[in-house]
């Protein structure tokens, strides 16, 4: 009589301990339901045990970035992306712009700045793409940069050279020197100076952008003179002494909340339109954005980030294109 040969099951074994089968399995579908219901905590837990027990496939990866990213692990999001675009995924160019959007919260600007560069020299995005990903190169470019001459004035003390703010010298330099010059009295008193810097403000033919600066700086040294200022057909009389920075006054503080509240699931657009909030309040300074609403301001910044990201959409176009003239503004452009 032939014996029957016992069927045995074969089973994983993690660390001494016996996996049963469809463990993993188990836990990603635990994952996914946690994802969807935006528990990204206990998502990512699930996530990071089933990963244990066997390799991730692409789908998996891509949920488990998204979800590490929602959760600000920045640095595990940014590992996982690696690992992803190693493999060379089907949606490349999407995992792509979430490893990009990682590392801005890394606040790794010049490698934004770089991958970019080579992505535009590689022929790698689509051309209804190209002008998204350059303008997205041309603000880490500019981000990074702002950071390095912070990080360089804290650096250095400079030693003022009162010629140069002399009225008449002063407009002689470019906008981009004039600029640069005023940076360089951030770790300095410029008491000194005051009366020339005074002059500066108050001519017609000193840029918009540079009166701001200026006057931000009085204001952090809390020097105290009355001084005169005029810009997009308005004029006040202004004392630093008695003045808050831009990021203090109402306005500012209103519609950065109304923002923050509407943006509190896309922390990419929220960063991008914190950021141009931010230079745009110092180019208005100390108007503000003039007789514009709070929300009106608020929701325009949101429709300007998102057509800067390829979305079409219904906007208030006097309003945006009065954001676009602060834009340049702060590039030191005439409008």
């Amino acid at each position: 009589m032939r014996r029957l040969k016992r069927k045995t099951k074969k089973y994983t074994t993690f660390n001494n301990v016996v996996i049963f089968p469809g463990t993993a399995e188990f836990l990603l579908k635990q994952a996914h339901d946690y994802v969807e219901s935006y528990q990204f905590d206990l998502a990512n837990e699930k996530f990071e045990e089933a990963l244990q027990y066997e390799e991730g496939d692409e789908f998996t990866l891509s949920v488990y970035a998204y979800s590490l990213y929602e959760a600000k692990s920045f640095e595990k999001a940014k590992e996982t992306c690696e690992q992803l675009l190693s493999i060379g995924p089907t949606m490349y160019l999407e995992i792509m712009e979430l490893y990009l959007t990682i590392c801005m919260q890394l606040k790794q600007y010049k490698q934004v700045e770089q991958i970019i560069t080579s992505l535009l020299e590689e022929g790698a995005i689509p051309k209804e793409q190209i002008d998204k990903f350059e303008r997205l190169k041309e603000i880490n470019a500019n981000i990074a940069e702002n950071k390095e001459q912070q990080e360089d004035l804290q650096n250095n003390l400079i030693e003022i050279d009162k010629d140069k703010f002399s009225l008449n010298n002063f407009l002689q330099l470019t906008s981009h020197e004039q600029l640069t010059a005023v940076h360089e009295l951030t770790t300095t008193n410029i008491r000194p100076i005051v009366a020339e810097l005074k002059a500066i403000i108050e001519n017609e033919k000193t840029h918009p952008f540079i009166k701001s600066i200026v006057l931000i700086l009085l204001v952090e040294q809390e020097v105290n003179i009355d001084i005169k200022i005029s810009k997009f057909d308005k004029e006040k009389m202004v004392n630093p002494s008695q003045m808050e920075l831009p990021t203090k006054l109402p306005q500012f503080i209103n519609v950065s909340r109304i923002i923050s509240e509407k943006l509190e699931k896309e922390p990419s657009t929220l960063e991008m339109v914190e950021y141009l909030i931010a230079k745009h309040a110092i180019v208005t300074y100390p108007f503000e954005w003039l007789d514009f609403d709070e929300e009106d301001v608020a929701l325009g910044y949101i429709d300007l980030v998102r057509t800067m990201f390829g979305h079409v959409q219904e906007m208030d176009y006097e309003l945006v294109d009065f954001l676009q003239k602060l834009e340049m503004l702060t590039e030191l452009q005439e409008v």
